[in-house]
């Protein structure tokens, strides 16, 4: 068996299939970073409002991992660098069906001169 790892918690599940703060507010984002921790979906730093790394300052959660399709990694906010870390609970990714930019309808044609 594995070490844990400090801000990991592999049982907690993806708090949706969105940013949590993005659809509250009807608003939109670039691609979808969920906390290892806590398994909140938060918006990347490209995204205009970045509520991913909003929520680790906040809640001092140091790692997130992609909540793309196709992506794995990890980010750990302490060290500015990749890391590692188990697989967490599924689902793994935003349904494929989902565009990103996303969510659909909610991007506006001018997006690119809203990002970071």
């Amino acid at each position: 068996m594995s070490e844990p790892v400090l801000g990991i918690d592999p049982t907690m599940p993806p708090s949706g299939t969105g940013c949590a703060e993005c659809d509250a507010v009807e608003g939109w984002w670039v691609h979808l970073r969920r906390c290892a921790q806590c398994g909140h979906i938060g918006c990347c730093d490209t995204s205009p409002a970045q509520h991913a790394t909003a929520h680790a300052r906040l809640t001092g959660h140091p790692i997130i991992q992609s909540f793309e399709p196709g992506e794995d990694w990890y980010w750990d906010y302490r060290t500015q660098e990749a890391t590692g870390g188990p697989e967490l609970t599924p689902p793994q990714h935003r349904p494929v069906e989902q565009p990103s930019p996303g969510p659909k309808g909610r991007v506006p044609l001018d997006w690119r001169q809203h990002i970071h």
